[in-house]
C-alpha cells in the first residue's frame, strides 16, 4: 500500500524544489534584476537530486528549465508571427539543457559520496551552458547563469580570463555550498531509501568548500577592484548613438512611414552633430528600403551626413524580419554601412549570425520543415556574412555587430583579434519585446565589454541604446522620463581602450569552458566504473 504521506514528500523533492530554483532564477534576471537570489536559486534544485534516486535526476533538472525558460523568455510573445507552439517548442528544447545538468550529476552520486558531487556540479552545469552555445542552428546563449551578475560589475571582472563560463562556474559552486550546509545542518534523509544524505558530508568537507568559495569570492572581489584602476590609453573617438523610437507598425511597413523615418533619424542626427561626434550610428535597419538599391534614398542620405561632418553607421535591411512574405532567394539583407563625412559609402557589413526562422531557414532543403515553423512559400532572403569587416575612425578600428550577434562570444572575440578597438553594435530590439528583452541583451553586452576589454556603443531603435566600458560598467542611456525604451533621443559618449593589451579570453577563448568539459567527461566515465556511494 503506498504511503500517501511518502508520496507528497516525493512530489515534493522531485517537483516543488526544482520549481522554486527555477522561479527563483527567473527573479534574478532582469526585469527583476535581484541578481543576489543566482546565489541560492540552485540550491532547491541540488538539494531535490540529492535526496531523490538517481534515475528521476534529469526529470528534475527538467523541471526547473520547464518553469524558468517559460518565465524569463515571456517577451518572446511580442515578436511578430510568434505563437503559443513556437514558445512551448522552446522551452522543451532549452529545458533539455537543464535535464543534462540534473543526469550528470546523478551519475556523479554512483561513484562520488555527496560532498565531492555537489564540487563537481559547477563543471558539469559549465559543460551544458557551453553546448546550448554552440549546437549549430540551435545555439542560444542568451540568459546564462552568468549574466544575472551584469550589474555586480565588482566580482565578474575575472571574465576577461574564463568569459561568461567562469562566472557560471562561480556561482554554481556557492550554490553547491549552500546545499552542502543545509544538508549538514539539517540531516535530509534520501527518500528512497531513508539514509541520513548529511552523513556523506563530513564537517571538514563543507568547512573546506566554505573556504575554498569564500577565497574565491574574496579573490574575485579583490581583482574587480584592482582591475578599476586602469587608465585610458588611447585618444577618445567621441560618438553619438540615435535611438529613433519607430514604432513596429512603421517599420513593419517601411515605405508606407518612409518620410517619418527619415525625418526622424534626420532630425536626431542634427541635433547630434552640434556635439562635434567622430561618428554618428543609426540602429539596424534603420533605413526605409536598402540604401544601396535606392538611389533617391542615397542622396538624401548624403545630405543630411554632409550635414552633419562626421562619420556614419547606418543599418539598412532590404526586408523587416519576421515578415512573413515570399522573398528572393539571395537577396541581400540585414547590413551595417559606414560613410565618410562627405557622403559616399566606404564599405558595409553583412551579418553573420542570422535569426533561424526570421531571417533564414536552417538546413532548408535538408529539414522539412513543418509549416506551422516556416510557412509554406518563405524563402530563405538573407545572405549571411562571412567577413569580419572592421571600420576606422581617427585610427581607431571598430567591428558593428547587428542585433543578437551581441550575445555570441567568439563572434565578438573575432574582431577583436583583427583588431577592433571597440565595437558597435546595432539593434533593433522592438522585435523582442519592448522591456525585458532589450534589458536581457543588454546585460549579455556587458560580458562582451569585460572580456575583451573594450567598450561597446549601442543604437537601438527602440533602446537601450548607450555606452559599456570595458569594465562592464553601463556608463550612459539613452533617456527620457526616467524610461530607456520606447523613447527618442541620442546620446553623445567617448570611447577608449584601456590598458593591458589583449586579454587572456580574446587570446585563447573558451579554454576553461573546455577544461570543464574535459573533467566532466572524466567524471562521467569514473561514474560508471566505481562503487556506488548513494545511500
Amino acid at each position: 500500500m503506498i504511503d500517501p504521506g511518502k508520496k507528497l514528500r516525493g512530489i515534493f523533492w522531485i517537483v516543488c524544489m526544482p520549481a522554486l530554483s527555477g522561479a527563483l532564477l527567473i527573479l534574478s534576471f532582469p526585469k527583476y534584476d535581484f541578481h543576489l537570489l543566482a546565489w541560492v536559486a540552485l540550491a532547491p534544485l541540488l538539494l531535490s537530486i540529492l535526496t531523490m534516486p538517481g534515475k528521476s535526476s534529469f526529470f528534475q533538472g527538467y523541471v526547473c528549465g520547464l518553469v524558468f525558460f517559460p518565465g524569463v523568455f515571456a517577451w518572446i510573445f511580442e515578436v511578430p508571427g510568434y505563437k503559443l507552439i513556437h514558445h512551448i517548442i522552446l522551452d522543451l528544447y532549452l529545458s533539455l539543457y537543464f535535464g543534462l545538468f540534473g543526469l550528470i550529476l546523478g551519475i556523479s552520486l554512483n561513484r562520488w559520496r555527496t560532498g565531492w558531487a555537489l564540487i563537481l556540479a559547477p563543471f558539469f552545469w559549465v559543460l551544458t551552458e557551453y553546448i546550448r552555445a554552440h549546437v549549430l542552428f540551435l545555439s542560444f546563449p542568451w540568459n546564462f547563469l552568468a549574466h544575472s551578475q551584469y550589474q555586480n560589475t565588482s566580482l565578474i571582472q575575472f571574465a576577461e580570463f574564463t568569459g561568461a563560463y567562469g562566472v557560471s562556474f562561480f556561482l554554481v559552486g556557492v550554490n553547491s555550498c549552500v546545499a552542502l550546509a543545509t544538508i549538514w545542518i539539517f540531516g535530509l534523509r534520501s527518500y528512497e531509501r531513508g539514509a541520513r544524505v548529511g552523513g556523506l558530508v563530513s564537517t571538514g568537507s563543507l568547512i573546506s568548500a566554505i573556504v575554498v568559495w569564500g577565497l574565491c569570492s574574496v579573490a574575485a572581489y579583490s581583482y574587480g577592484g584592482l582591475i578599476s584602476s586602469r587608465e585610458l590609453v588611447q585618444e577618445p573617438v567621441k560618438i553619438s548613438v540615435l535611438q529613433g523610437n519607430i514604432d513596429r507598425e512603421k517599420k513593419m511597413h517601411p515605405m508606407k512611414y518612409a518620410s517619418f523615418i527619415m525625418d526622424v533619424y534626420s532630425r536626431l542626427s542634427l541635433e547630434a552633430s552640434k556635439d562635434k561626434a567622430d561618428l554618428i550610428v543609426w540602429p539596424e535597419a534603420s533605413t526605409p528600403g536598402y540604401v544601396l538599391k535606392n538611389l533617391t534614398l542615397m542622396k538624401y542620405l548624403a545630405t543630411i551626413i554632409r550635414k552633419a561632418d562626421s562619420y556614419f553607421v547606418i543599418g539598412s535591411s532590404e526586408y523587416p524580419k519576421f515578415v512573413r512574405k515570399q522573398y528572393g532567394m539571395g537577396d541581400i539583407g540585414n547590413t551595417a554601412l559606414f560613410f565618410s563625412p562627405k557622403g559616399s559609402v566606404l564599405g558595409q557589413y553583412l551579418k553573420i549570425r542570422l535569426v533561424p526562422f526570421g531571417e533564414t531557414i536552417p538546413m532548408e532543403g535538408v529539414i522539412p520543415w513543418p509549416e506551422f515553423i516556416v510557412p509554406e512559400g518563405k524563402k530563405k532572403f538573407e545572405v549571411p556574412g562571412r567577413d569580419f569587416t572592421l571600420f576606422e575612425v581617427k585610427g581607431k578600428k571598430f567591428g558593428t555587430v547587428i542585433c543578437w550577434e551581441i550575445i555570441f562570444p567568439g563572434l565578438i572575440r573575432q574582431f577583436v583579434r583583427k583588431g577592433a578597438n571597440f565595437i558597435v553594435n546595432i539593434t533593433n530590439e522592438g522585435w523582442f519585446g519592448l522591456d525585458t528583452g532589450p534589458h536581457q541583451m543588454l546585460a549579455i553586452s556587458v560580458f562582451r565589454a569585460i572580456e575583451n576589454r573594450v567598450f561597446v556603443a549601442k543604437a537601438g531603435n527602440v533602446g537601450v541604446s548607450g555606452f559599456i566600458d570595458p569594465l562592464g560598467r553601463i556608463v550612459g542611456r539613452v533617456t527620457a522620463g526616467g524610461k530607456d525604451v520606447c523613447v527618442r533621443g541620442y546620446l553623445t559618449g567617448r570611447v577608449a581602450g584601456y590598458r593591458g593589451g589583449e586579454t587572456f579570453y580574446t587570446a585563447y577563448g573558451d579554454v576553461f569552458a573546455y577544461l570543464c568539459i574535459a573533467v566532466t567527461l572524466v567524471a562521467v566515465f569514473m561514474s560508471f566504473f566505481g562503487k556506488k556511494t548513494r545511500p
